[in-house]
């Protein structure tokens, strides 16, 4: 075997152009810059430079800021109108962004930390709405959920899992995210791990529902886990959106109304039969009724369930829509499992399981940038789908990566012009 060595300046991501030329196209600078001003006039990076340094990292491949010191710069400082930045500069410019914490005390004397960002989450959503995902006049279903994300920090607290970490909350409208709130114990921007997910979560969801109001949004549907199950949580469900479907928790007045139900029907859910029924019952020792969409189911272990002395799996979703049947409210409801799939993507494609700084309001603004980042990949995969047909709008990062930022490319000067050159036989378009 021979080897040979070229002084040609090579590099090796050229689909990054497109990337780049994606963000300026879209105008982020401008709308990054009406959302979170701009920096002291002295400064070398406006927060535009930083947020295009930060994601571009991740989609070339890496996972820190300090992968632009070790492996990056020689190719992004081939991008046209990009100011490469320091990892030092990344980390430095993110921690200047970050809010005061909110702790409040409970009733049992336990001290709840929150970490909420409203500037961040306005400009995820005006993001959203300039790239067309959201439209205002347009009606929504929403999902809302608690992620527990492990993590050794300083101000991480241990949670019911025993392990040390924080428990944001996220909604979702569809594949994107359009709020967060972080906790070192469970809140709004931040939770700590150690943070019952039902504390403060009305005020959570209030906020969110303002914010989508703001930009004249609706939600027809809502839909929740156990979680959310609350008197507060439903009055604000209820009074922001059509109807609402959450996840019940079994009581034992609720279990004896169950018991004596008879007309159990008999309905195919996915691949299994299930029997449902629905009840009216009033939780929380209110007087007002809901309607309860009971499904049941024989385990696969065998065994006698002690109070209702037979062998299923009982479940219930509370909701307010008496129109629909069980099986569709069922199906759903079962739905929200592909919302849940964000919080993969978001560990494993975009850096919430190596959180960089420590401490819960500085993590919570790179959490919000990254969740940033997926939302304008998926408007950008989806761009590229339409004019690329070696790509599909439902790849995940990693696959993405390999098959289109992955080029060798070079630039020429031809004819008085700069000339991007790509090696490669894949036929990658003028512009997206």
């Amino acid at each position: 075997m021979k080897i040979t060595h070229s002084s040609e300046k090579i590099g090796a991501f050229g689909g990054l152009h497109f990337v780049s030329q994606q963000f300026m196209n879209l105008g982020l600078e401008a709308l990054i810059r009406e959302h979170l001003g701009s920096r002291v006039p002295q400064a070398t990076y406006s927060y535009s430079d930083v947020i295009q340094n930060l994601w571009l990292i991740f989609f070339a491949g890496g996972d820190c800021s300090e992968d632009i010191e070790d492996h990056l710069r020689e190719d992004l400082e081939q991008l046209p109108g990009l100011q490469v930045c320091s990892a030092d500069t990344i980390g430095r410019v993110q921690k200047s962004l970050a809010l005061g914490k909110e702790v409040f005390t409970s009733k049992s004397d336990t001290a709840h930390e929150f970490s909420r960002h409203s500037a961040l989450n306005s400009l995820n959503m005006g993001m959203l709405v300039k790239t067309g995902a959201l439209k205002a006049g347009k009606s929504y279903d929403l999902d809302y959920d608690n992620q527990f994300v492990p993590c050794e920090k300083y101000d991480s607290k241990k949670s019911y899992k025993m392990k040390n970490g924080y428990f944001p909350g996220v909604a979702t409208i569809g594949r994107n995210i359009v709020y967060f709130e972080n906790q070192p114990d469970g809140r709004q921007a931040g939770r700590n791990g150690n943070s019952n997910v039902k504390y403060k979560q009305a005020e959570t969801l209030q906020a969110t529902f303002d914010l989508l109001k703001s930009r004249d949004i609706s939600i027809g549907r809502s839909r929740m886990d156990c979680g959310s199950f609350t008197k507060d949580v439903i009055d604000v469900v209820q009074a922001n959106s059509n109807t609402f479907y959450i996840r019940a928790q079994r009581c034992a007045e609720l279990s004896e109304q169950i018991r004596q139900v008879e007309d159990w029907q008999t309905v195919r859910v996915g691949f299994f039969d299930v029997e449902v029924c629905s009840i009216m019952y009033a939780p929380f020792g209110q007087k007002k009724q809901y309607r309860y969409v009971v499904s049941r189911e024989k385990n696969n272990s065998g065994q006698t369930d002690l109070f209702f002395q037979d062998n299923f799996i009982y479940r219930a979703i509370i909701t307010d829509d008496d129109k629909s049947t069980e099986k569709q409210i069922i199906e759903y409801y079962n739905q929200r499992g592909s919302a849940e799939k964000i919080f993969d993507e978001m560990n494993n494609d975009f850096g919430w399981k190596n959180l960089p700084f420590s401490f819960l309001q500085e993590n919570t603004v790179y959490m919000i940038l990254m969740a940033m980042c997926r939302n304008f990949y998926l408007y950008m995969i989806e761009k590229i789908a339409q004019n690329v047909p070696f790509i599909q709008p439902t790849f995940r990062l990693k696959k993405f990566i390999f098959r289109f930022i992955v080029v060798p490319f070079k630039w020429i000067r031809h004819a008085r012009q700069d000339v991007l050159k790509l090696y490669t036989t894949k036929p990658y378009p003028l512009q997206i």
